[in-house]
């Protein structure tokens, strides 16, 4: 048992550190900081490097400015490697031990996903850990250890016995050994908990020299915008009618989606049992295309087909808007008749001809609804037919949409890393590609089963040649490109994990496929036309990233429990939140986090949207034809397709980083984050179900499933993180309005906390705006349109003046509706948008106006307020 965390030397040795002075020192088996014990028996196999004796920074490509930032913090880091005997492709040693500490973690619980932790010991760990955050109150410090990537190796933490931090390093290949690591893992120490993932990762970032971090890259037009996603709406079934009459569905509405994304159905993809060159028939489910491949590059017969016009003028073609839910039900009949067989089999059952027959007669119905009508597919193909190729096919309809909804910027489509879900057919294409087995690291073995995973090891992958990743990335996207797509949603990032053997190992894989998608991403989508989506592990951040600037932080949004649990479509919202706002602090370090799509007709779509609004990055939705809420749409979305988006990424706050509020019974999920003039905090109640190590699944635990109080005060909100806000910072008032109450308060910095109580699935969000004196009397706050969740989001530019001696505040708002301010006193004069208005004013301090969307200068209205 290793011994507790307990300083040997004084409160002023603890504190030793100087900026000339490195921060680490392992000796006689410890681990300490700022001379804290921090790690015990630490093996003597184990050493630490200090940053500077490592990492040649003359050798990295980052910017001269984070160059000298990490240089001038060498003292605050370093490197933590250990030795073997015998060389090995996958080696385990200890780091040390701790126990009695707080500590957050991020783990991967499948192979694409990962998510948040908390523990005290170092055997509280999850297999695949990604993180550590030691909290380390003793000196107000924090300390993070970083497993990263040396040589062909990538490395991860995991639990061992009497607290134990065990660290294991891997290469994807037996043929990729090594005995000897120098620099396996990275340790930090900061005061400051956000500052500490941005000094780590930039430290680690010129150390590798093999990604960029967010600060270095453009981000893709989208992640300000609202746009709508194909999947949910129609699966595999996808087809140009469907995607006509969804986006007509939002423009009849007067919601213009700015973006869509084309999801998984598209592709011309194909079994290997079918023939070579007509698409896999009939398929509807996700799960049913994951044996498929790649066998042309470009799109299906669906899309194919279509003819240039066919949906715009009087004789357009009609659809049916319930087909897709007609074929899904349907799909989904079968999809369990299936199950109850498997069911019966593992049972013991010999004889199920009785569910045979059953899932033929349902297999038949299906097939007889995809031949009947309903689909709005043209006959047309140009590929016989000798007519002009862009009036077929994706570039025409491209065309079309873009022609008939104006507002509609980018299109983008799914793909898998390696093509589709299986790869790509060997000998359909002119690359060099085989079928590569599957070998699933033993690094997962605690990981949760997943189908996608059983169904990709069934039928291993079809992996073009990394020497051709580039041409093979390019084969895609230019044709893509000519044919209107601007983006791409990259999906089943983490199969090169899988088929490494034979390529030198997962990181030189990595390497070679990474480089090939970014070149072309370049050269054919301006370099920011993607979305990394089922990627959260830390060989693709540290390997993936040099191009790639946005990505999925959370797993799926699940509308229900995809285990059958009944009430999975309450807890599982929440858990999504916690994904999303923990794998913010690192992964937004390197990339924009998306907090992916919802639908805004579920049970939990007001409290999706609620967190959405503040999370700081795009908006869309995958709602199914006639499945729309518009009036909870407007409230995140301006009708010209872009939304009021707070300046950073959400994150949480700090007293939520060692807490477990998925179910610890007591904690509320608290995010901050900062609008041009204003902080906010949301609060959500997301307890009801969480991670079980033993099951090896996410479960519900409806104890938990209850209301729950906290409090918020204005220093949740970290203002120094943000230059723009640090004026903000120092503001001795503060006017908060909580949109859900509807209220307003006013608070100091001293003031107490404001309570809360929060039911389930629920949530409110504080928007704190700094209070101004104006003249000898009045005190003024605008809090923005209170008809959107994200009300200080919508508020452009603020002013405030003196002319003559009289003050006046000036305010750009975007949006229109219920415009809010506080002020003290009524106002003498207002003015909106030069004409003189009427404002009401009452006792409480209450300043409303209501403002009108003004088409022609982009929904944007200047309010002039005399006092």
């Amino acid at each position: 048992m290793a011994p507790p965390n307990n300083p040997v030397s004084s409160i002023t040795n603890l504190l030793r550190c100087s900026s000339l002075e490195k921060c680490f020192d392992l000796c006689d088996g410890k681990l300490s900081v700022n001379g804290l014990p921090l790690l015990h028996d630490v093996p003597s196999n184990v050493t630490f490097t200090p940053f500077s004796s490592v990492c040649n920074e003359s050798m990295s490509d980052a910017p001269v400015p984070m160059v000298q930032q990490v240089q001038a913090l060498s003292h605050k880091g370093g490197f933590l490697g250990f030795s073997l005997d015998e060389p090995s492709d996958s080696v385990l040693n200890s780091l040390g031990s701790f126990t009695d500490r707080n500590f957050l973690s991020i783990f991967r619980f499948k192979t694409w996903w990962s998510t948040q932790w908390v523990g005290t010991s170092g055997s509280d760990l999850q297999m695949e850990t990604q993180w550590l955050v030691l909290d380390v109150p003793e000196i107000k410090s924090y300390v993070m250890i970083l497993p990263i990537i040396e040589g062909g190796f990538r490395s991860a933490l995991r639990p061992g016995n009497d607290g134990c931090v065990m660290i294991f390093a891997e290469s994807g290949s037996s043929r990729v050994k090594s005995s000897f690591f120098n620099s396996i893992a990275y340790v930090h120490v900061s005061e400051n908990p956000f500052n500490l993932m941005k000094e780590a990762f930039s430290a680690i970032r010129v150390h590798l020299n093999t990604f960029k971090l967010l600060e270095e890259k453009s981000l893709p037009f989208v992640v300000d915008k609202f746009g709508w996603c194909t999947w949910d709406a129609f699966y595999l079934t996808v087809e140009p009618a469907g995607v006509w009459q969804g986006v007509k569905e939002f423009a009849d509405a007067g919601v213009n989606p700015r973006f869509i994304i084309i999801d998984d159905g598209w592709q011309s993809v194909n079994g290997d049992a079918d023939e070579p060159n007509q698409d896999a028939k009939n398929l509807v489910l996700g799960g049913e295309q994951m044996t498929s491949r790649l066998y042309r590059f470009e799109e299906c017969e669906k899309f194919r087909r279509y003819k240039g016009g066919s949906f715009l003028g009087s004789n357009s073609l009609s659809f049916n808007p319930q087909r897709p839910k007609m074929l899904i039900t349907k799909a989904i009949e079968v999809e369990h008749a299936v199950k109850a067989r498997d069911k019966a089999l593992l049972s013991g059952a010999t004889d199920v001809s009785e569910i045979e027959a059953k899932i033929n007669k349902v297999k038949q119905e299906l097939d007889d609804m995809f031949k009947g009508e309903g689909s709005a597919l043209p006959n047309g193909n140009h590929e016989n037919c000798g007519c002009n190729a862009d009036d077929y096919g994706m570039k025409a309809f491209t065309r079309d949409l873009r022609s008939q909804f104006k507002g509609l910027d980018d299109i983008w489509v799914w793909h898998a890393l390696c093509g589709a879900w299986g790869g790509v057919r060997p000998g359909a294409t002119h690359l060099d590609c085989k079928v590569v087995p599957c070998n699933v690291s033993p690094g997962l073995d605690g990981t949760m089963p997943d189908l996608a995973v059983d169904k990709i090891v069934e039928g291993g992958i079809g992996l073009v040649d990394p020497s051709q990743a580039g041409d093979f990335y390019d084969s895609m996207h230019s044709h893509l490109a000519k044919s209107g797509v601007t983006g791409v949603k990259v999906d089943v990032i983490h199969t090169l994990e899988y088929v490494s053997e034979d390529y030198g190992g997962r990181v030189n894989l990595s390497k070679a496929y990474y480089n090939g998608l970014s070149e072309s991403l370049s050269k054919n989508f301006k370099g920011t036309g993607i979305i990394s989506s089922m990627q959260q592990c830390n060989d693709f951040f540290f390997l993936g990233t040099k191009q790639i600037s946005m990505g999925r932080v959370g797993d799926d949004f699940w509308f229900q429990d995809p285990n059958g649990d009944p009430n999975g479509v309450f807890w599982l919202q929440g858990v999504h939140m916690v994904h999303c706002a923990y794998n913010s602090l690192w992964m937004g370090q390197i990339i924009q986090p998306d907090w992916d799509m919802f639908q805004s007709d579920h049970v939990c779509a007001k409290y999706h949207a609620g967190s959405r609004a503040i999370c700081g990055g795009p908006v869309y939705i995958s709602d199914s034809l006639g499945g729309h809420d518009f009036d909870l749409i407007k409230k995140l979305v301006y009708p010209d397709g872009t939304i009021p988006k707070c300046q950073q990424f959400a994150l949480p706050t700090r007293d939520c980083l060692f807490a477990n509020p998925l179910f610890d019974n007591k904690s509320l999920l608290k995010l901050w984050n900062f609008n041009k003039h204003g902080g906010v905090i949301g609060a959500f109640n997301c307890q009801g179900a969480g991670w079980d190590g033993n099951l090896r699944r996410i479960i519900g635990h409806p104890q938990c499933y209850k209301p729950v109080s906290g409090s918020v005060h204005v220093t949740d909100i970290e203002w120094d993180q943000c230059k723009a806000a640090n004026g903000m910072s120092e503001a001795e008032e503060y006017v908060v309005y909580l949109d859900q109450a509807e209220t307003l308060l006013l608070v100091t910095p001293k003031s107490d906390p404001i309570q809360v109580a929060i039911q389930p699935s629920s949530f409110e969000i504080f928007s704190f705006v700094p209070l101004k004196t104006l003249g000898h009397v009045a005190k003024f706050a605008p809090i923005g349109l209170t008809n959107m969740f994200n009300s200080g989001g919508t508020i452009q530019e603020l002013d405030y003046y003196v002319a003559g001696d009289v003050p006046k505040a000036r305010i750009k708002i975007k949006g229109g509706g219920n415009f809010l301010a506080y002020s003290n006193v009524a106002p003498n004069t207002c003015y909106v948008n030069g004409a003189e208005a009427a404002p009401e004013w009452s006792a409480d301090g209450k300043l409303k106006l209501d403002l009108p969307w003004i088409e022609e200068a982009d929904g944007i209205s200047e309010v002039i307020f005399v006092f």
